[in-house]
């Protein structure tokens, strides 16, 4: 016997929405982590900074990817975070943060094991993040639209 198709809120998949919400998330990471350099020193602004690295490389996943959900965009976020600073075991760093600005910001320079540990805590709070936001866009989207059944063959996504 066939189903009735699934119910689907257009606003909930709307990359261009999602793509705009993680734009501005990413100004105010950065925003979040050039405040706490200046108002902060220490293992306070270093491990925050880290932190605020996952967040911004999740928010620039979401950005690339607006469907991607928040366990898989801080997966990846954490999974990209991990990889730089293991690269920071080898020359390569080092070498291109002598010679750049730009790259000392992206890729560090000295590996630091505790790193690790506050790229998770970054990872752990963009996906909070993220499913608050996707759950406020899908949540307006819904408010005075209405519902279109799902096209897809089977009512399925």
């Amino acid at each position: 016997m066939p189903t009735a198709p699934e119910i689907r809120d257009p606003a909930a998949t709307d990359p261009l929405r999602t793509r705009l919400a993680a734009a501005g998330v990413a100004v105010v990471t950065v925003g979040a982590g050039l405040g706490l350099r200046a108002v902060t020193a220490g293992d306070i602004a270093k491990y925050g900074g880290d932190a605020l690295y996952t967040v911004l490389l999740l928010t620039l996943v979401v950005v690339l990817a607006p469907r991607v959900t928040p366990l898989r965009a801080a997966t990846g976020a954490l999974a990209a975070s991990w990889a730089i600073e293991f690269l920071q075991l080898s020359e390569i760093p080092g070498e291109l943060s002598r010679r750049s600005t730009v790259g000392r910001l992206v890729l560090g320079s000295t590996f630091n094991p505790p790193d690790l540990f506050w790229y998770a805590v970054g990872a752990a709070a963009g996906y909070a993040v993220h499913t608050a936001l996707r759950s406020c866009l899908d949540a307006g989207g819904r408010r005075g639209r209405r519902a279109v059944p799902d096209s897809t063959p089977g009512g399925h996504r």
